[in-house]
């Protein structure tokens, strides 16, 4: 699962017991070299469906981590493009990546920007909140967006109980709730706590109108959610 430049599993331990911005901190300078990162064939089909969209003139990365997201938006916004994380690990790496973006340190559950951007991104990080934070984090993205913007992520459908990564996903989600009861500062990563009608839920409370597209080629059978703030 992971390259020879990834992290190793003492690594892993240790990031696993440490908070989630920690963890993060932790993981970065070897983040791009393990399993976690948005695989690109998920990146290049949200830019082409996204594409259809714009164009846009400010793009924000919510969660941008590593800043995987800033190749999406690189192509469809005008202006500029602005990554937020709590990681200052993470931020330090996108930074060194991708000189031509504004980077931000803040939690995405209060988000410091207001009507400023056209579109927003999310690419893997849903798992850190739990469903109950959700309404909140995405107002606060709303309150980022000019009205009639657009917050936008692909969804990978429900492995079925016949694929290995059903019970991956599972074990992993059953695991980190045990840590979770045990041992504190909790590392907050679920896989299965976002299904889609939470997330539209979610959404459609923090006032957006939301929209179910398929994914082209390479990523057919994924689909992006495109939540429209009024």
């Amino acid at each position: 699962m992971f390259s020879p430049q990834g992290p190793t599993l003492r690594e892993l331990g240790v990031q696993a017991l440490s908070s989630v911005p920690r963890g993060y901190d932790l993981l970065a300078p070897k983040f791009d070299h393990t399993p976690f990162r948005t695989p690109p064939a998920l990146l290049e089909a949200t830019t082409t469906a996204l594409a259809a969209l714009g164009p846009f003139d400010r793009g924000l990365d919510v969660c941008c981590g590593t800043g995987a997201g800033v190749d999406v938006l690189r192509p469809l916004c005008r202006e500029s493009i602005t990554g937020v994380d709590f990681s200052a690990g993470m931020l330090d790496q996108a930074r060194a990546a991708h000189q031509d973006a504004r980077w931000v340190r803040a939690d995405a559950r209060a988000l410091p920007f207001t009507g400023g951007f056209d579109l927003a991104v999310t690419f893997g990080a849903l798992g850190h909140f739990l469903p109950g934070e959700l309404p909140d984090l995405f107002s606060g993205v709303r309150r980022a967006l000019r009205p009639g913007g657009i917050l936008a992520f692909p969804i990978v459908g429900p492995p079925s109980p016949a694929s290995p990564w059903y019970w991956l996903t599972l074990g992993f989600d059953v695991t980190m709730r045990i840590r979770n009861a045990l041992w504190h500062p909790p590392f907050v990563m679920y896989y299965r706590t976002g299904p889609l009608p939470v997330l539209r839920h979610a959404l459609r409370t923090a006032g957006f109108t939301v929209e179910l597209r398929p994914l082209p080629a390479p990523a057919a059978g994924c689909h992006l959610l495109v939540a429209t703030s009024p």
